[in-house]
């Protein structure tokens, strides 16, 4: 079987000519913390003081978010970060987006999302979010929603740079180490796996060698 990565290093290739758009295209693992902590915080803070929601209610809109954040994860993986371009101009954008990812699976500046592509995604969400749920409930819902992307960006670092012991986490690296080194048109979830058994996309084998190499 041929080989699904280029380096297994923490290393990576430069994409951008440009010093500016390269040094935006890494990132520090923290760094989303730094920003969309604060959002959660107030977040929840507005929608329990200043729109004085019930705890029942934030706990469940808060928790709508999460569960629709996890299905946002799976179709933004499968369908957009796995978009098979049959253009010279969209190949260098699914590389740009997510092809040198796979290339370099343990770049450990490449494993977050940056704030460049993470912040206007985040507000598009939010205005579409604004207009189905309105302002009062959107404030736990998105609070939930942005949970969820913090949990699978924080997850997505810790599967390819930490070593898991529990079992609970192991069957998480698993999972994700199978759709890179075995099979990337399956396992589309990475902070959980529960969309790939909704839609099918789940493995044919449930065990993989974990010590990749070049």
């Amino acid at each position: 079987m041929s080989k699904l990565y280029v380096s297994n290093k923490d290393e990576t290739v430069r994409m951008f000519k440009s010093d500016f758009l390269e040094k935006l295209s890494r990132v520090h693992w923290s760094v989303p913390l730094y920003i969309y902590v604060p959002v959660i915080i107030i977040c929840l803070y507005n929608a329990g003081f200043n729109y004085s929601l019930s705890f029942t209610t934030i706990f469940l809109y808060f928790f709508y978010g999460i569960i629709v954040w996890t299905f946002t994860e799976y179709i933004l993986h499968r369908f957009i970060f796995h978009y098979n371009a049959k253009s010279k101009i969209g190949n260098r954008i699914h590389f740009i987006f997510h092809g040198v990812h796979h290339d370099y699976p343990r770049d450990s500046k490449r494993l977050v999302m940056p704030a460049s592509v993470s912040i206007p995604l985040a507000s598009l969400f939010y205005f579409l979010f604004y207009n189905i749920l309105g302002f009062n409930l959107l404030m736990p819902f998105f609070a939930g929603f942005i949970s969820g992307y913090l949990f699978y960006d924080m997850t997505h670092y810790a599967i390819h740079h930490f070593n898991m012991k529990n079992k609970f986490w192991l069957a998480i690296k698993n999972h994700h180490m199978l759709h890179h080194y075995k099979h990337d048109d399956k396992g589309f979830g990475v902070s959980q796996p529960a969309w790939d058994y909704v839609f099918k996309t789940t493995f044919p084998e449930k065990s993989i060698d974990l010590k990749e190499s070049d």
